[in-house]
This record gives structure tokens, sequence and C-alpha cells, in this order.
């Protein structure tokens, strides 16, 4: 079967960076299924699960959003943030999801309601990926 290189880089780090057979990544328009030779492409990239299948294996990162590009020879992911499910920590993401809904609760005008909304769809993006990974066995 055929491969594309992968990169998905953030600001900070290099976070994959290897030949894949399938990404389906979380567009502003749905789900979005990248196969090799696919058509040159640039979208915008919503928060939540980037999934990645290389050989007979699947694993998932979690996106808080950016840009992904198709480009002849490989797939470009820039995102805001990226993270493996290995790597999120679970307490974490439930406090940053507390403190956006009480933020949000409030209604008052000092706060910012679209970066606690932001806050809030990261946070959520993270735990619904845990908490479809820890259903699947072995993955």
């Amino acid at each position: 079967m055929a491969t594309t290189r992968l990169d998905i880089v953030t600001a900070e780090r290099v976070v994959f960076s290897e030949d894949v057979d399938v990404v389906v990544a979380p567009g502003v328009e749905g789900q979005l299924g990248i196969l090799p030779h696919h058509a040159p492409l640039m979208t915008m990239l919503l928060p939540g699960e980037l999934r990645i299948r290389r050989g007979g294996e699947e694993f998932s990162l979690v996106i808080s959003g950016g840009f992904l590009e198709v480009r002849p020879d490989r797939i470009i992911v820039l995102a805001d943030a990226a993270e493996r499910v290995e790597e999120i920590d679970i307490a974490r993401a439930e406090e940053a999801k507390r403190r956006a809904e009480e933020l949000l609760s409030r209604h008052a005008p000092e706060v910012d309601t679209a970066q606690a909304e932001a806050a809030l769809r990261r946070s959520l993006a993270r735990l619904k990926v845990v908490g479809r990974r820890k259903r699947k066995p072995g993955v």
C-alpha cells in the first residue's frame, strides 16, 4: 500500500514526522480523510482527534486547532497544540474544563467569552479522545 509523509508541527516542536497510510482530521466542515495521492488541499482544523493509521496500527493525537495542507509528497499539520493520547493529563484537562465552564457561567463583562469557549473546546476534545481510547481494547 502507498504511504505519504505526515508532519505534525507546533510552535514548540515537531510532534510527528513519519510515513502513514491514512490521516483523519477534524476539519471545519467535518471529518476529513486523507489517503496517499490526495488532491492538494489547505483547510483549517478544529480542536479534536487527529487519527493516524500506519500499517495495521491506528493511534490518535489531540490537536487544539490549526491548519492542514496536503501537498503532492506530504501532509503538513500546523497545530496550535498537539499531544499524543498517552501524554494527556486527565486531571488537568478536567480542571481546565471546570474553570472554562465557571468563567462562561459568570456572564460578567470582564470574562473573555471567546477565550473561555476555546479553552472549553480544547479540554472537551482531550477528555473525549482519552475516554474513547480507554474504551478501545489494545489502543
